[in-house]
C-alpha cells in the first residue's frame, strides 16, 4: 500500500483494501486475491470507523471490488465474521466462472 494512500485514507479504507488485494495478486501471480483491513477492537474505533468496521477487496485481472461490512463489536466475533465473509466473497467470485 502506498504511503500516500495510508496518509490520505487510513489503514481501514476502501482504497487501502483495494491496493492490498491488487498488490497481492500482482506480486503472487495469482488469478484472484483477497484482502481485508479493519478494526477488530476492543479499542481503536472512531465515530467514522467504529470497532467492527472491515473493508474487503477482491482483485481479478478484470476488476477489483471492495465492500465494507460491520462485523460486530467483540474482537473474536469480528475476526470470525470477517474471515467467513471474506471466504464467502472469494467462493462466490470463483463460482461466477
Amino acid at each position: 500500500v502506498r504511503p500516500e494512500t495510508l496518509k490520505a485514507h487510513g489503514a481501514v479504507s476502501e482504497e487501502t483494501a483495494r491496493e492490498m488485494a491488487q498488490g497481492l495478486r500482482e506480486r503472487s501471480g495469482a488469478d484472484i486475491a483477497a484482502a481485508t483491513t479493519g478494526i477488530a477492537g476492543p479499542s481503536g474505533g472512531t465515530p467514522e470507523k467504529p470497532v467492527g468496521t472491515v473493508w474487503f477487496a477482491l482483485a481479478t485481472p478484470a476488476e477489483t471490488i471492495a465492500l465494507k461490512h460491520a462485523c460486530g463489536t467483540d474482537r473474536g466475533q469480528v475476526i470470525d465474521r470477517a474471515t467467513a465473509y471474506a471466504i464467502r466473497l472469494l467462493r462466490d467470485k470463483l463460482q461466477e466462472k
